[in-house]
């Protein structure tokens, strides 16, 4: 699509989607996650558009869903037979596809077309939470194989001057994801997930909302996020930390607010908006 102006940049968003479908559930362990994603977007100028990068989606080169109204995809096992019923019928776009694929081609990124593949709960979960009415185009890309933090910051940065055509850039995964960490159904050791979740999330704070840093400090500071204390143990796979990495670049860097900052599942665990 040719590139639209908005009266108002738009936000890039890191949000936590929580475990599977529990927040559409009403899990009770989720429910400050789920209050937060109701009224967030009433605090936020509405978009022409939203793109969203899920930590439930990897291929070797960047891949955005490309049809008019992209199916769901229940990518998640062992909960109550209505997590599979769940709807969404936000149609998809796309001429914002296209925009993508040429903004990344601009940056001398490649990029793929899927008429195939569905929205997964990374993109479904917390948006029906934050837009209910289901009546904004959506597109999601998928993060790269290569799972590299310096790949997923040139991402966002290419993808940047979308927030001021209309769209609404929303990096979809968690500040803390170890499975083995979680304390949920009798797992989990409270101590040192606590521990552990609430130094690194430190960590991510300083980068993101220290006012002494400087953008290309930022930049340093999430592409050294392994440096971090509990990094690993709080991210044995780094897949639910990059899609902040795209919000971040794609917001060049500047300083962040913090707008959930809670404890799920045992773990401390933070999302952001960039305005």
């Amino acid at each position: 699509m040719a590139a639209l102006k908005s009266v108002l940049r738009m936000p890039a968003l890191c949000v936590p989607h929580g475990g599977g479908p529990m927040p559409l559930l009403g899990d009770p362990t989720h429910n400050s996650l789920i209050q937060w994603l109701s009224t967030t977007a009433k605090h936020s100028p509405r978009p022409l558009s939203i793109l969203t990068v899920s930590a439930h989606w990897e291929e070797r080169q960047p891949t955005v869903t490309s049809d008019v109204q992209p199916p769901l995809i229940y990518d998640y096992y062992g909960f109550p037979e209505e997590s599979y019923k769940i709807k969404y019928d936000a149609p998809g776009s796309p001429q914002l596809a296209q925009r993508i694929f040429d903004l990344l081609k601009a940056a001398g990124l490649s990029c793929v077309f899927d008429s195939k593949r569905g929205w997964d709960h990374g993109v479904f979960v917390p948006l029906k939470l934050l837009y209910p009415a289901a009546d904004i185009p959506i597109v999601e890309m998928s993060m790269l194989k290569s799972l590299s933090a310096e790949d997923h910051l040139k991402l966002g940065e290419a993808l940047a001057p979308l927030r001021d055509e209309g769209v609404m850039i929303v990096g979809s995964g968690l500040s803390y994801h170890n499975m083995r960490g979680f304390v949920f159904r009798g797992r989990g050791d409270p101590t040192s997930t606590k521990t552990a979740s609430q130094e690194f999330d430190a960590y991510i704070q300083d980068a993101l909302l220290n006012p002494e840093h400087s953008p290309q400090q930022r930049r340093q500071l999430l592409l050294d996020w392994e440096q971090g204390p509990s990094a690993r143990l709080c991210h044995p796979t780094e897949e639910h930390l990059l899609p902040l990495m795209v919000a971040a670049g794609a917001a060049h860097y500047g300083q962040a607010q913090v707008t959930f900052d809670e404890e799920l599942l045992g773990a401390k665990v933070s999302g952001y908006i960039w305005n």
